[in-house]
């Protein structure tokens, strides 16, 4: 699907910088996204870089077990590039 995301890099602050594998390249701020219990660890910044490319599912992915949608990110990433 070429909403699957490729290569993320933590910005600062809850700003990630997103590559889609249909060449799509841009930053998303997921603070706003951050509501409800399973995001309430990932307003701390130093919690929220932890995030890594789920191999299988090609989304970012938290240790808690947090995630977001590939479609979801793809629709709200701010194109730079």
């Amino acid at each position: 699907m070429d909403y699957h995301v490729v290569e993320a890099r933590y910005v600062g602050g809850h700003v990630v910088w997103l590559r889609f594998r249909d060449g799509t390249v841009g930053e998303i701020d997921l603070g706003p996204a951050l509501r409800g219990p399973v995001f309430e660890p990932l307003r701390d910044p130093d919690y929220f870089k932890t995030f890594t490319v789920h191999p299988e599912f090609h989304t970012l992915v938290w240790p808690n077990g947090a995630d977001f949608a590939p479609e979801f990110l793809h629709d709200t990433v701010r194109v730079t590039a």
